[in-house]
């Protein structure tokens, strides 16, 4: 059985069998949800729920049809924190990990999963980015947890509570997942700018990309003396997207939410939200007293997600740097890419495109089907809801509960999707990549 099982494995591609590990992943997240220990005594959950939950919790989303902090106990606590790794980190770093530490041999088949799974051109020097990954990851989750618990010593009467929230909280905020036990996100620290700032520092290590991570921490220590244009790359996209998202903010709350608040409370208000829209989906406020178009503003944000190779979701950061800069040149009549000295691949660009109408498609057929299931939601919150599932970010307008049984698989679809990637999920349906064996003469066609 195992025999006929490891064959059929091996005739997959890679990202097929990715999937299936995530898929895997989801049903024994089910299981644990399912064990009476993890739900505070009295607390019964529908199947469908817990279902719905560990697709969130697998995909780093933070969507949930429930008050985590009312639902679960403190063993379940730790039990979404031990999930969250595995889909924070990815499914194929955290058991190859695994699989280092009893001693066991990391094969050819294995280095293609964790090149599929983590983006990754070339099989050399993977085990050992697997390693920086989670030493690095790890790390600043520690640390993170140490701030915090100290800090909210002050917020809570016993160290046990405090460093338990600080824990929950610093791992939420690295994996970008937007989950909490406080019940109320970080409302309760809403006029607290030192944890807003630890926290927006999380979020952006967590979403910035392991790689980016791994170079910073090689040029300080002096093994690298240049950054890789990726690195270049996504550290100006994530910054532009942050500060730009700062700005639009405020310019559309500034009459509106913003109005009787001093100038560091809006700065804050709206420094914390763009951040979180990357993938995060934490939030210091009620955002359903937003205005119409800062919800659009930040659904946008939200679909464009984090960085590659990160623990993020939604299109990537480089995706929407490689559209736009395919935009630039093609206006100039340029047909070669260049940025930072470098010229881009045009495989590289067609990839960025085909990802990117995929996931508009995706999006837009989805805002559709839940303006059919779902009719008495305000169209405005579907396509937020759509673009939050999407970009594995988390944030609502508190419609998540309320859909139909089809409004919440279509969700799930949309975070599962957004976790292992279009690229994955492409591949999914095309299988590997075949070279043609043959070419028909070439025909322009009129487009535009």
């Amino acid at each position: 059985m195992w025999g006929n099982i490891r064959v059929w494995l091996q005739k997959r591609a890679p990202a097929q069998v990715i999937t299936g590990y995530y898929l895997l992943a989801i049903t024994v997240s089910i299981l644990l949800f399912s064990i009476p220990a993890v739900h505070k005594p009295g607390v019964k959950v529908d199947f469908f729920d817990t279902v719905f939950t560990a697709v969130s919790v697998v995909s780093d989303t933070g969507l949930s049809v429930f008050n985590i902090s009312e639902t679960f106990s403190v063993f379940g606590y730790f039990v979404i924190m031990i999930v969250l790794q595995f889909g924070g980190i990815g499914i194929m770093a955290i058991s190859t990990f695994f699989w280092m530490i009893i001693g066991g041999r990391i094969g050819l088949r294995e280095r293609r999963l964790i090149m599929v799974d983590n983006n990754q051109f070339a099989l050399s020097g993977l085990v050992r980015l697997i390693r920086e990954i989670i030493k690095i990851i790890l790390l600043i989750e520690l640390i993170g947890a140490l701030v915090f618990g100290f800090h909210f010593l002050k917020y809570y009467p016993t160290w046990k509570e405090a460093f338990l929230q600080g824990l929950f909280a610093s791992v939420s905020a690295t994996t970008n997942a937007g989950m909490d036990i406080t019940g109320e996100s970080l409302a309760p620290y809403a006029g607290d700018y030192f944890v807003q700032t630890i926290t927006i520092i999380l979020i952006i290590l967590g979403a910035i990309g392991f790689p980016v991570l791994i170079e910073v921490k090689e040029f300080i220590y002096g093994k690298k003396t240049r950054f890789s244009l990726f690195t270049r790359l996504t550290t100006l996209t994530y910054a532009i997207l942050l500060v730009l998202g700062t700005i639009l903010i405020l310019l559309f709350e500034f009459q509106h939410y913003f109005k009787d608040m001093s100038w560091h409370k809006s700065f804050f208000y709206a420094f914390f939200q763009a951040a979180t829209t990357r993938s995060a989906g934490l939030t210091t406020l009620d955002i359903n007293e937003f205005t119409m178009p800062t919800l659009l503003v930040m659904s946008i944000f939200m679909f464009i997600g984090g960085s590659p190779n990160s623990v993020g979701g939604g299109i990537r950061t480089t995706t929407f740097a490689l559209n736009m800069l395919f935009i630039y040149h093609f206006a100039k009549g340029d047909r070669d890419i260049k940025v930072f000295n470098r010229e881009l691949h045009h495989d590289d660009i067609l990839k960025s495109l085909a990802i990117s109408f995929l996931a508009i498609v995706m999006c837009l057929i989805s805002v559709v089907a839940l303006s059919v299931s779902d009719q008495q939601q305000q169209l405005s919150a579907i396509f937020l809801e759509v673009c939050s599932a999407f970009g594995t970010v988390g944030l609502s307008t508190g419609i998540t509960p309320d859909l139909s049984i089809f409004g919440k698989c279509v969700l799930m679809i949309l975070m599962f999707v957004g976790r292992i990637g279009l690229t994955s999920f492409l591949f999914i349906i095309g299988g590997n990549q075949k070279k043609s064996k043959y070419h028909y003469p070439k025909e322009r066609v009129i487009t535009g």
